[in-house]
């Protein structure tokens, strides 16, 4: 069994359909990130685990599922029905096999929105430049080993929990690779880049998250 966290906020609308699509093998932890919609129950009525996680935050949300997962393979992915539960194996099968250490769903640039495309692509290569690992997206379907990623220490619960894992990973030699993905239109609109707020905020998470990474760059440089 391969647990598969799956952050949400307000996503009652897609659930069923990211449930009903799980494969065999991968179990549904749904962590309910303080929703107002009902998310929590349509989730438990249609066989997800689910965690609650009052702190505000995607990070926050991943965390909690993370701690919760049991299996030695975890998969994240969005729960907005942009991305297709039956790509996991694509993605988690890499780790599983021992091929790969952190493995992340690349989506087509074409599938995303243009400044959300110019981001993941500023972000990638700010990446390949401080780690070393040759990535072209920062995507949110990614499997790992969860003891792996506990010891990693991830400090972000909000929007840089997301490139601080890939940072983090590359920097300790992680074995760092992509599988492409298909890449839908969400059902609702994004809390991240579908707002001023939400968009200000991720930049600023992100952007601390790679200032911290340059800052221990100079100091081994030192």
């Amino acid at each position: 069994m391969i647990d598969v966290v799956l952050p949400v906020l307000d996503e009652a609308a897609a659930i069923p359909w990211v449930l009903g699509r799980m494969p065999a093998g991968y179990r549904p932890i749904v962590v309910d990130n303080g929703s107002a919609d009902g998310s929590a129950a349509v989730a438990g009525a249609h066989g997800a685990v689910v965690v609650e996680e009052p702190t505000r935050g995607f990070g926050a949300a991943c965390f909690a599922g993370l701690t919760a997962a049991t299996s030695d393979v975890v998969c994240f992915m969005d729960c907005d029905a942009s991305l297709d539960p039956r790509d996991l194996p694509v993605v988690a099968g890499p780790v599983a096999a021992g091929e790969a250490d952190l493995v992340l769903g690349a989506r087509p640039g074409r599938a995303m929105s243009p400044h959300v495309r110019l981001a993941n692509r500023y972000l990638a290569r700010r990446v390949t430049a401080y780690t070393g690992a040759r990535v072209s997206d920062i995507g949110p379907m990614r499997a790992a080993r969860r003891e792996d990623l506990l010891r990693l220490g991830l400090a972000d619960r909000r929007s840089g929990w997301p490139l601080e894992m890939v940072l983090r990973a590359g920097r300790d030699g992680w074995r760092v690779t992509e599988r492409a993905v298909p890449y839908h239109p969400r059902t609702g609109r994004s809390k991240v880049t579908g707002t001023v707020g939400g968009t200000v905020r991720a930049v600023l998470d992100m952007r601390r998250r790679l200032t911290e990474t340059r800052r221990l760059i100079r100091a081994e440089e030192r």
